[in-house]
C-alpha cells in the first residue's frame, strides 16, 4: 500500500505541472512524481542529458508488447563478406 504525504508546493510550479500533466496524459500527482524521479536520476547521473533520463523513465512504463526490439545499425547493413 502506498502512503501519501501532504506538502506545500509553489503555485507557479503546480500550474506548470498541471499543464504538463494534461499534455502528457498524467495526473497532477503523477506529473510531479515524474519530475521528481527525473530530477533525482539527473543528480545521480550528471553525465546524462535530462531528456534521455525522462525518455528512459517513460519507456519503463510502456507495455512490453508495445516495445520495439533494438536492432543495431550494423545488423541492418549488408557486409561485404555476406550476401
Amino acid at each position: 500500500m502506498m502512503s501519501t504525504v501532504s506538502i506545500r508546493i509553489d503555485e507557479t510550479l503546480v500550474d506548470a505541472a498541471r499543464s504538463a500533466a494534461k499534455a502528457e496524459f498524467r495526473t497532477l500527482q503523477g506529473q510531479i512524481e515524474f519530475w521528481a524521479k527525473v530530477g533525482r536520476a539527473a543528480l545521480d547521473n550528471p553525465d546524462l542529458p535530462a531528456s534521455f533520463i525522462a525518455e528512459s523513465l517513460m519507456s519503463l512504463n510502456e507495455p512490453a508488447e508495445d516495445a520495439t526490439p533494438f536492432v543495431p545499425r550494423s545488423a541492418t547493413r549488408t557486409r561485404p563478406d555476406r550476401p
